[in-house]
């Protein structure tokens, strides 16, 4: 037995812990972006969960306009500080701009991958169950809507069939394949 036996099952709990929390975080922050309905049980969760350290960092890093800065900022605090755990146990050396450039293109994968799963998970409630309503539903719909009525706007109904949500995945994946690659490139060069 390695020494990665240990360092290996380790390195999955912190990073499994660490992905959901950074996932409730960007959620929320998402749905303060779009003004998505709090009183939501699956929002209320997620405010519980992630309001006591943005309740303090509020105090000293203030919102811009409908930005909430301090949930960005603690996001990428929290990302940074799951990828030195990580990098540390497998014993990879890094350097401080990599590890920032790290946690952001995983940052970007992270948001670009909700979006793309919400979209997707939207389309699929559209044609299994049009029309009722639920918790997860309207997050769904609170998050998408912004992207598909602008993807609407440029390309109308095609027969009845909304292409938007087609449009939009196809976008994002374009957006990912055109983001991610240069900055792991960057990372490279500067790591």
């Amino acid at each position: 037995m390695g020494s990665t036996y240990l360092s290996d099952p380790i390195i999955f709990l912190l990073d499994t812990v660490f992905s959901f929390y950074i996932l409730a975080v960007v959620l929320r922050f998402l749905l303060q972006l779009v003004g998505g309905d709090f009183y939501n049980p699956i929002s209320q969760f997620l405010v519980k969960i992630t309001h006591p350290p943005l309740r303090v960092l509020r105090r000293y890093v203030p919102a811009v306009g409908k930005v909430d800065t301090s949930s960005i900022v603690f996001v990428l605090a929290l990302q940074m500080f799951s990828d030195i755990i990580t990098l540390t146990l497998k014993g990879i050396p890094f350097s401080f701009a990599a590890l920032i450039l790290l946690s952001v293109s995983q940052l970007i994968s992270l948001l670009i991958n909700v979006f793309v799963f919400a979209v997707f998970a939207r389309a699929l409630l559209s044609w299994i169950n049009p029309g009722t309503f639920n918790a997860a539903s309207n997050l769904l719909y609170s998050i998408t809507e912004p992207l598909l009525v602008s993807c609407r706007r440029m390309v109308p109904d095609i027969g009845g069939i909304d292409l938007s949500p087609l449009i939009v995945l196809v976008g994002l994946q374009l957006a990912k394949m055109l983001i991610i690659p240069p900055l792991q490139q960057l990372i490279s060069l500067v790591g």
